[in-house]
């Protein structure tokens, strides 16, 4: 069983050749965590040092799509690192300790002064990609309620099979695969910390994004209108 310090906090293919990120700064328009939530599945852009990925969050595990959606509208995820990477299961981020290298003894602890009610739903399973919650062993947690912040993205199915059912999975990158495997591949030291860094530099939703993109049609063709 893996303790919070494992696949939490204490949480569960080939290397590519590394990609130039997205920009985050281009995503600049700001939502609230409100607007959030109007979208039943929303998806958002993780850019990493390595790479980025589009995630969705599920609509029948809305305590944590919220959460995750109040964080990133809070920019709690910003300069956070995969603190845990253990090829051939998970690579691991989310605790705001990871920011600071003086703190690497307390890496895997931290994230908010709350937890999040387990929401355990039969057909989301550990497949490549799935989004689960870290949090804290079934001794210390037999609610097994999901660290604040925590989270961890499956690399290999097989590997992380074992913990359906214990541990909630709340979303899947739709997009980016590549990274996970590249960020799994990097060496690490004895406590599955690795030696090069892997930094989330921002979450965006991609509604956001889109919204951007018809706003601006919407005004080209009024210019167009107008020009008539």
């Amino acid at each position: 069983m893996l303790t919070i310090a494992a696949v939490l906090i204490g949480s569960c293919g080939p290397k590519g050749d590394k990609k130039e990120n997205d920009n985050p700064q281009d995503n600049n328009l700001e939502m609230t965590t409100e607007q959030m939530k109007k979208v039943e599945e929303p998806e958002f852009n993780i850019f990493t040092t390595h790479g980025t990925m589009r995630i969705r969050l599920y609509s029948k595990t809305p305590k944590h799509r919220d959460n995750f959606a109040k964080l990133v509208a809070e920019n709690f995820y910003d300069s956070v690192r995969f603190h845990r990477v253990i090829e051939g299961f998970m690579i691991q981020c989310g605790d705001p300790f990871s920011r600071d290298t003086a703190l690497i003894d307390k890496w895997g602890t931290g994230g908010p002064d709350y937890t999040v009610p387990a929401e355990f739903v039969e057909e989301y399973r550990h497949k490549k990609g799935a989004i689960a919650a870290a949090r804290m062993g079934d001794l210390a947690n037999p609610s097994r309620s999901s660290s604040g912040s925590q989270f961890y993205i499956v690399q290999d199915e097989e590997g992380c099979a074992h913990l359906d059912g214990q541990y909630t999975v709340f979303g899947e990158v739709v997009s980016g695969l590549e990274v996970i495997d590249r960020i799994a591949s990097l060496r690490t030291d004895r406590y599955s910390r690795p030696y090069e860094d892997a930094i989330i530099t921002a979450i965006k939703p991609v509604i956001q994004i889109a919204e951007k993109k018809e706003t601006d049609e919407q005004t080209e063709k009024t210019d167009s209108t107008k020009a008539e």
